[in-house]
């Protein structure tokens, strides 16, 4: 696996064999079901067209740049024999029903960052958790991941500060550990957007394919000021050049 490959040429060492997301999909539909029991999720049969509509029905229509818009509850009171109905004749998610969920807790929901800060956390929106096509959500996939593999400190990106407090929501629901969240800066290029494979971003192949080391890289990362990368292959090895071989 490539993944495997890059983390390896940063001096990643693996406890043991890596778990694989497809082949976990019973593990996850059982936490999926704990939630049903619970009664915190219930089905939305909108597609992303409708929830569009809705909010311009609203008035309340989502800043254009956001891909997401938020939902607006639509399905959240449908009755048990109109969720059975339409179940019959078309497709739909699972949605947490985030104010009945939060409610179920009986405490403030927080979590806590690396200098031991607990940080208030609030969770508003009905977020998918399943669905039929890709089994359930990235959500409930890394928070049952992380608590089966016993991770105590959890690193993200500070583009995913804010998906935070529905992992702890859901870690709370399901009685699993908390793990002390970390957000790194990110790196950017010259226009201010962060990198991205969907961006077409530098891979850490390409970068091994310049002659760059995983030292010139770590160093990169972690004494530059401003993480802007540059849009060149040229201007890349210069920057790198400028950064030793690492000896």
């Amino acid at each position: 696996m490539a993944i495997q490959e890059d983390l390896s040429w940063l001096g990643f060492k693996f406890s043991g064999p890596l778990l694989q997301q497809n082949t976990r999909m019973p593990l996850y539909r059982s936490y999926l079901e704990q939630l049903h029991r619970m009664d915190v999720i219930y089905p939305c049969f909108c597609t992303r067209r409708d929830i569009q509509d809705e909010i311009k029905r609203m008035a309340a229509a989502p800043h254009r740049d956001d891909p997401t818009p938020e939902y607006p509850g639509t399905c959240r009171h449908l009755s048990r024999r109109e969720q059975q109905e339409k179940k019959q004749h078309h497709a739909y998610a699972w949605r947490l029903n985030a104010q009945h969920a939060v409610s179920l807790l009986g405490q403030p929901l927080n979590w806590r960052d690396e200098h031991g800060i607990v940080h208030a956390a609030s969770v508003d929106q009905d977020v998918i958790i399943g669905r039929k096509d890709i089994g359930v959500s990235y959500h409930l996939a890394v928070v049952v991941d992380d608590a089966e593999q016993s991770i105590s400190h959890i690193i993200r990106g500070e583009d995913l500060r804010d998906s935070v407090p529905l992992h702890r929501l859901l870690q709370s629901l399901l009685s699993l550990p908390e793990p002390t969240y970390i957000h790194h800066r990110l790196v950017r290029n010259i226009t201010g957007e962060r990198l991205a494979k969907r961006h077409a971003g530098t891979t850490l192949h390409s970068l091994r394919e310049m002659g760059i080391t995983a030292d010139q890289l770590i160093r990169y990362l972690s004494e530059s000021s401003d993480l802007v990368w540059p849009d060149s292959e040229l201007e890349l090895k210069r920057m790198f050049a400028g950064l030793g071989n690492g000896d």
